[in-house]
């Protein structure tokens, strides 16, 4: 299991010291980034533009993520334990048990794969 990283990308940095909206600005304009596998931890990321932004094997421990909209972002493999997420709207594949196991025991969200039924 791959540890998160504090990744020394620009835009990620303007994340870690809080200025969101200088982010979404560089965002709109089309600034490149990887956030793939970052450390978010403790991070305060309210007013934050996650539109199409890929979160995949983030770490989210105790970030503030109330009111961000994450519904069109990839959380595969991301962590929030104790995160705030009040008022988030979360990708339609995550079902409310993987929101819930991951914000109270940590565990790594999954994307609801449709199983495919057997015919007999």
């Amino acid at each position: 299991m791959a540890k998160p990283e504090i990744k020394q990308d620009f835009m990620y940095q303007l994340l870690r010291k809080g200025k969101i909206e200088e982010f979404n600005v560089s965002k709109n304009k089309g600034e490149s980034f990887d956030l793939r596998g970052c450390d978010m931890r403790g991070l305060d990321l309210r007013g934050l533009d996650a539109d199409g932004i890929d979160f995949s094997h983030c770490y989210f421990r105790q970030a503030d993520l109330r009111g961000v909209d994450l519904s069109n972002t990839n959380l595969e493999g991301a962590s929030i334990n104790g995160a705030k997420i009040s008022g988030c709207y979360f990708p339609p594949d995550l079902t409310a048990e993987e929101l819930m196991l991951s914000l109270t025991h940590g565990t790594k969200l999954r994307a609801n794969q449709k199983k495919q039924q057997l015919k007999t």
